[in-house]
């Protein structure tokens, strides 16, 4: 599958502080790439070298397979993208702060409404950009990034701020991006957001990835058992099952690799041989969950 972002060992460093440290990533072309961590991680600096904001210190980066540093023009040709809180005049309506863009860049007036239909903005183009809500003003900043019709669009906390309702509209709009053939790189905070839309993440604590990949395989599934006693023996009823791939502890339950449809298999099987079954169901945890637990272990380490 073709590759959109990557990089080598990409490192920034600000005086004695390490804000990014060898990270190295890789999104591929046509998915929603969440990029997480908490505040002060390391995922705006990054973001920055990705656009050729600032320079990294060592390490590489490749955007639509152009080298970030060497290529700029080319790399950015393609990329569309809202970093933090978008800028805009107060006293222009939402089209004309577009027209402003749009012209700069050699573009239609055409594309200006091609783009505020996009991001469902049409009726409120005339309105000053000072009267718009933050969703609005969040959806106005990603139309934006589409003027140029770009292929790859990086995106820094578009929900921040935002209540319940306004973040609907910019999953529901990332969503529309990507179903577009666009590649998103999600940058956010916001765990359970992420975990809605994004099909891999890398998740990133004190500028370092300590976990990365398909987020349907971090989170952890299965079928939950807590036993009354009986701990290893139970255990080795569990682990001699050819149907049970895998059994691990769960907050002192056992959490089974098997199909949720084998609960029934499972409970008669321990209490079948002695040992009495105290809760038994379907787990399926959630990715705020795994990412406490890996940042909670590297913290012990």
């Amino acid at each position: 599958m073709e590759t959109t972002i990557r990089t080598e060992e990409l490192t920034k460093r600000f005086g004695d502080r390490v804000a990014v440290d060898r990270i190295n990533l890789e999104v591929r072309s046509g998915e929603i790439f969440g990029f997480l961590g908490p505040n002060g991680a390391g995922k705006t600096t990054t973001i920055s070298m990705l656009l050729g904001l600032i320079r990294p210190t060592s390490g590489r980066a490749f955007v639509l397979g152009y080298d970030i540093q060497k290529e700029t023009a080319a790399a950015l040709r393609e990329v569309g993208a809202m970093i933090e809180s978008p800028a805009f005049y107060p006293y222009l309506s939402g089209r004309d702060n577009l027209r402003v863009l749009a012209r700069a860049a050699g573009l239609p007036d055409r594309r200006v409404d091609e783009v505020l239909e996009q991001v469902d903005l049409s009726s409120r183009a005339r309105d000053r950009f000072s009267a718009y809500s933050q969703g609005m003003k969040q959806r106005l900043g990603i139309a934006a990034a589409l003027l140029h019709r770009p292929r790859l669009i990086m995106l820094d906390e578009p929900t921040n701020g935002l209540d319940p309702a306004g973040q609907l509209e910019i999953r529901n709009l990332v969503r529309s991006l990507a179903d577009s053939g666009r590649t998103v790189f999600l940058c956010s905070h916001m765990l359970h957001e992420v975990e809605q839309i994004c099909q891999r993440v890398a998740i990133l604590k004190q500028g370092r990835i300590i976990a990365q990949g398909e987020v349907a395989a971090l989170v952890r599934r299965g079928v939950l058992v807590r036993t009354i006693g009986e701990r290893e023996r139970a255990e080795a009823l569990l682990r001699a099952t050819p149907w049970i791939s895998s059994v691990s502890d769960c907050g002192g339950a056992f959490l089974i690799d098997a199909p949720g449809d084998r609960t029934a298999d499972i409970n008669a099987l321990l209490t079948a041989s002695g040992v009495p079954v105290a809760e038994i169901r379907k787990y399926e945890s959630s990715l705020e969950e795994f990412f406490l637990e890996v940042t909670a272990e590297r913290e012990r380490r």
